[in-house]
């Protein structure tokens, strides 16, 4: 995946499977992914530490949002181990959702890339980022959100018929593939802006 001059800084792809899929991995799939769905619940969600007067102390896991936030806002920057831990639990997150959706066979991996790709720029704040748009980008994606609530309900029977179709052909269609892939750009790219904050040009309302 190749950026070209005006990409957008958020870029998502999943490699088309060259082979027949598993039919039986596909079948009990739901069943298949719950070790790794625990995974995915463990680095994804908070947790915390309390001191002996019930304060806490430490916070670990999920998506950095007000951090960075407050960073941009206050010293213009976004330090690259928050950002690298945004982009790295992202592409984890992604993986685990190629294979529930069945769009791929690999067993999610913790770390490796696979065939799923997640490219995200890393921002020059001072020169790419408004320092007060943080405040607001959440607000702003909402048309985002109205759109994606609709296409995440046309993902899932798309997703059902896909099942199907791999049961009994043991091929993904291609059109099906391309929507879905299309829907999880469409999350990336909304991520990236409303929460990842790295980027201020707003996200295309475009599946490709």
């Amino acid at each position: 995946m190749q950026p070209t001059a005006d990409a957008y800084a958020v870029r998502f792809d999943i490699d088309y499977p060259d082979q027949d899929l598993n039919r039986l991995t596909t079948f009990f799939r739901v069943f298949v992914a719950i070790p790794i769905f625990v995974v995915v619940v463990a680095v994804s969600g908070s947790s915390g530490a309390w001191d002996s007067n019930g304060r806490g102390v430490a916070f670990a896991g999920g998506l950095l949002f007000l951090a960075p936030l407050l960073m941009i806002l206050v010293r213009e920057k976004y330090p690259r181990w928050w950002f690298d831990w945004n982009v790295a639990l992202l592409r984890f997150q992604n993986r685990f959702a190629t294979f529930v959706l069945l769009l791929r066979d690999e067993y999610p991996s913790t770390d490796e890339e696979q065939a799923v790709h997640l490219e995200i720029a890393y921002p020059d704040v001072p020169n790419e980022l408004n320092r007060w748009m943080p405040l607001v980008k959440w607000f702003l994606a909402i048309p985002h959100y109205l759109v994606l609530i609709v296409l995440d309900i046309a993902a899932f029977f798309v997703v059902v018929f896909a099942w199907f179709a791999i049961l009994f052909t043991g091929r993904y269609p291609r059109w099906a593939f391309d929507f879905v892939v299309g829907v999880m750009r469409w999350h990336n790219r909304v991520l990236g802006y409303a929460f990842l904050l790295v980027t201020d040009r707003y996200p295309p309302f475009d599946l490709a």
